[in-house]
């Protein structure tokens, strides 16, 4: 029941009525006996400012940031954590006592669910990856900094993935590739990352590359968790390749931001169990 004294968090993001974070958060709360509650908020990006003060005018403990909003919100911010500075990307916002710090658990719950669902050795990857905004930042540096071998950026906007390129290529190789030019990228990587929301629910039928630039010798992640199984994993595995989900890492970013937001270790079991749960369910 909420109350008075109930510690409120959420999640900015649009849309956001695809997200399992509410139901994930508050199972963890509960499972706990915490005294806090998680809401969605729909913030168009021209009234992101205007939710950043509700944050602050609220009380608000803290909030979760997804697209469009990780780059955008940050000057909007009293402070920002060292890592998150230099992914250029915040995914989690703490209030403390008035000042909003951003942080970014992206990159470390992705890397974290990657090598402990696959086993793999990132030292020995080459990597193409679709996308270059907020949560592609995350996931390549923490790539880069786990020391795979190269680094492949495809995306929409060259300058975008430009700039990423220039950050990310000060600790391994990395090149900006032309959309034209996607299947010659993927055709000798080993690990493939769709940071995109191309296949998301609703979209559940589109892909970020083609059926046939796929081959067995790569692993295939994809960002997405909802479709529990994108088309672009289902295409994968039709063609032999490993395939590795968005679950993992939306539980262990959202765990992370769960210990920043209340000081205490997240059951990120329960909290694994009711997003698949979910999923399973809307899925069939």
């Amino acid at each position: 029941m909420i109350t008075s004294k109930t510690q409120l968090v959420g999640l900015l993001g649009h849309p956001v009525s695809h997200s399992q974070s509410p139901l994930m958060h508050n199972a963890a709360f509960a499972e706990l006996g915490l005294d806090f509650a998680y809401a969605a908020f729909d913030v168009e990006p021209e009234r992101l400012g205007e939710a950043v003060a509700g944050i602050r005018a609220l009380g608000i403990k803290g909030v979760n940031v997804t697209i469009p909003h990780k780059v955008a919100i940050m000057p909007m911010l009293d402070e920002i954590d060292p890592l998150a500075q230099r992914i250029g990307a915040v995914n989690t916002v703490v209030n403390r006592n008035g000042r909003l710090i951003g942080y970014n658990t992206d990159g470390t719950g992705y890397v974290r669910s990657l090598v402990e669902e696959t086993g793999i050795d990132l030292r020995e990857h080459v990597v193409t990856m679709m996308g270059a905004g907020g949560a592609a930042r995350a996931v390549a540096f923490t790539l880069a900094e786990q020391g795979v071998r190269e680094i492949r950026i495809i995306n929409r906007s060259r300058e975008r993935a430009a700039l990423l390129a220039e950050h990310v290529g000060t600790i391994v190789p990395t090149a900006v590739i032309d959309p034209a030019d996607g299947k010659a990228a993927i055709a000798d990587a080993t690990l493939l990352i769709n940071t995109t929301s191309i296949g998301m629910h609703p979209q559940v039928d589109e892909m970020p590359v083609q059926a046939d630039w796929l081959h067995p010798g790569l692993i295939v992640s994809d960002l997405i968790y909802n479709p529990l199984e994108t088309r672009l994993l289902k295409e994968a595995r039709a063609c032999g390749a490993r395939v590795h989900s968005g679950v993992g890492m939306f539980v262990n970013q959202g765990a992370l931001a769960f210990e920043l937001w209340t000081g205490q270790t997240a059951p990120a079991g329960t909290m694994r169990d009711i997003v698949l749960q979910q999923l399973t369910k809307t899925s069939s």
